[in-house]
């Protein structure tokens, strides 16, 4: 039985053209190559997988290659490969740097290649300065490392730094592409595109991963299969879910939810997943940012089709909805209640619940069949509890001027004399019974301003707002004393302090206000002063108006520049100042023995 080699081994660069998505850097390896700038200490760092080993291997070939004939030379002699996981001491970075000062035997140069270098202890890294920067002429150190921030500064700056980028969607599928069709695997566009997004951006997982699904479904790759080996929720899934909730039908959203946690899914997963879904549909709106889409062809028609049936709202509304429990999501005591929630606020985005109904206009006959009558000049009609709109027409009487009037319903009684409506324009809307009893509501009339009835109601509304405005609310105004005042003013102020605002309080005490009559008298020192004061001042003016039981109060502040702004107070000035106000305070602190 021949051994199997997974794919990453199988199908490792072996030239800088075969690098997959690292165009960037490679491209500046061989211009420093062919130009002779190729500096003794490079550091490649990025996210695992994307090809920083494999670049340092293809490096140390290159730069050897030139004077010999043989390609396929892989001077495997002059490249030294240290792990610096396992090997981080002092001792281990002294050895290297014994095996520097020997010149290869083959070649020009000797490359050693640290991999994980960030595992270096701060002692070996202080050992290998040196050398890392004066390394004899035949000597080229490769560093590489996912974590470039755990590398002390010294390191970085006599390092030449290559950031190797996370592989995109595309490059990636288009790489499983390659491979498939080298082992005659036959594959659906969507399922390497499944494998290229769980690989996160690393080439190496993908492969990985590719070995796995063959190894699942055999030569005969497809979408469903993909997803049933790697358990992950793909966009049908999605699809069908954002269906059920424009349709608003809740229970079935619930039941759906429920059978993907019946199947092992994360409800965090899930709710991230289904915000990407909304980001998703919000970009295949537009064909300009179609592009954006990192899926196949038959994904994007999908996407395409579903997003013409949503709204930009309801796109925007669900996204912030699902971040809201994204966020939520890890404190929550009942997670799968917090994510139900969420799906029942999405579902309800567009449902508005039972229908008011709207107002509409009826025709005169319809009073007709339910004993209104409409009848001729000379006769009167009564207006039921209903809305009446009258408005002028080129066969009526010309008004320049119309007003609304309320008026009792049950007291509105039209002469033909006073008001002549065509029937044609007399307009209804509809009561909330069919025969009305009269009461005393106030129903909303348009006439013109210019009739006898309108002059009538008006006169009687005049006398109504006469008889309101005699009636006068009296606010209390209940005597107090100058102490009483100081008292409230020292607590506001107090108050004031406790919240933080030492500076405003601080302007309340700089010293005592004066009381003449219902007017209080406040001087500070400077204008800048008087301006914060003023802020807080109507805030004040209504505390001393509720406990001082007197809504005549006012406050006048005026600039005194002799003051002098006092400092916080210590407890020993507040309880003398409190005693000037009460001396029995002294008593009480002596009866119980009481500190400051």
């Amino acid at each position: 039985m021949e051994q199997f080699v997974v794919s990453a081994r199988k199908y490792r660069p072996q030239t800088f053209k075969d690098v997959v998505g690292q165009q960037a850097i490679t491209n500046t390896l061989l211009n420093a190559i062919e130009n002779n700038h190729l500096a003794s200490a490079l550091l490649f760092t990025g996210p695992r997988g994307v090809g920083k080993t494999t670049c340092a291997r293809i490096l140390a070939r290159k730069i050897n290659q030139p004077g010999y004939d043989d390609p396929n030379e892989d001077f495997a002699f002059n490249v030294f490969e240290l792990d610096a996981a396992s090997n981080n001491s002092v001792d281990d970075i002294r050895n290297l740097i014994d095996q520097v000062r020997i010149p290869p035997q083959t070649g020009q140069y000797k490359v050693y290649i640290i991999d994980e270098v960030h595992m270096l202890s701060s002692n070996a890294f202080n050992a290998f300065l040196k050398t890392l920067e004066e390394p004899p002429k035949h000597a080229i150190f490769i560093l590489a490392t996912t974590e470039k921030h755990k590398i002390i500064p010294t390191i970085l700056s006599r390092c030449q730094i290559f950031d190797f980028k996370r592989i995109t969607v595309k490059d990636a599928k288009e790489h499983l592409a390659e491979v498939a069709n080298s082992q005659g695997v036959v594959f659906e566009d969507d399922a390497l595109h499944i494998i290229a997004q769980k690989a996160d951006g690393a080439m190496r997982d993908a492969l990985s991963i590719f070995d796995r699904v063959v190894s699942f479904c055999g030569n005969n790759l497809t979408r469903q299969a993909v997803t049933e080996n790697l358990n992950v929720l793909d966009y049908e899934t999605y699809i069908n879910m954002t269906d059920l909730i424009l349709e608003n039908k809740i229970p079935e959203v619930l039941m759906g939810y429920n059978d993907i946690l019946a199947k092992g899914f994360d409800g965090h997963h899930f709710i991230t997943g289904l915000a990407s879904h909304f980001r998703d549909l919000l970009v295949a709106k537009n064909p300009v940012t179609l592009t954006l889409l990192e899926m196949g062809e038959a994904a994007q028609q999908l996407y395409g089709q579903q997003a013409q049936k949503v709204s930009q709202d309801f796109l925007l509304k669900g996204i912030e909805l699902a971040n809201d429990c994204d966020l939520k999501y890890k404190v929550s005591q009942n997670q799968r209640l917090l994510v139900e929630l969420t799906l029942m606020q999405i579902s309800s985005i567009n449902f508005d619940g039972e229908k008011k109904k709207s107002d509409f206009i009826i025709p005169p006959t319809y009073y007709r069949r339910n004993d209104y009558s409409i009848s001729d000049k000379n006769s009167k009609f009564e207006i039921p509890n209903s809305k009446i709109v009258v408005e002028e027409t080129k066969e009526t009487p010309s008004a320049n001027i119309e007003e609304i009037i309320e008026v009792p319903s049950s007291e509105l009684r039209v002469e033909s004399s006073e008001l002549e409506v065509p029937s044609s324009e007399l307009k209804v809307e509809e009561p909330e019974t069919r025969n009305p009893k009269p009461d005393t509501t106030l129903t909303t009339v348009k006439v013109s301003a210019t009739s006898l009835a309108s002059i009538r109601v008006r006169k009687e509304m005049a006398e109504a707002q006469k008889s309101e405005s005699k009636e006068v609310i009296h606010l209390p105004s209940e005597p107090f004393t100058e102490t009483e005042m100081l008292e409230q003013w020292l607590k506001y102020a107090q108050r004031l302090e406790d919240k933080g605002y030492r500076i405003v309080a601080s302007l309340l005490t700089i010293n005592d206000p004066i009381l003449e009559g219902t007017k209080i008298t406040h001087e500070l020192p400077n204008e800048s002063s008087k301006i914060d004061f003023e802020k807080e001042k109507p805030e004040l003016l209504g505390y001393l108006r509720g406990k001082l039981h007197n809504h005549d109060i006012t406050i006048q502040v005026n600039v005194n520049e002799t003051l002098v702004l006092k400092k916080a107070f210590t407890n020993q000035d507040k309880y003398n100042r409190l005693l000037e106000i009460n001396p029995n305070l002294e008593l009480l602190k002596k009866m119980f023995e009481l500190d400051v």
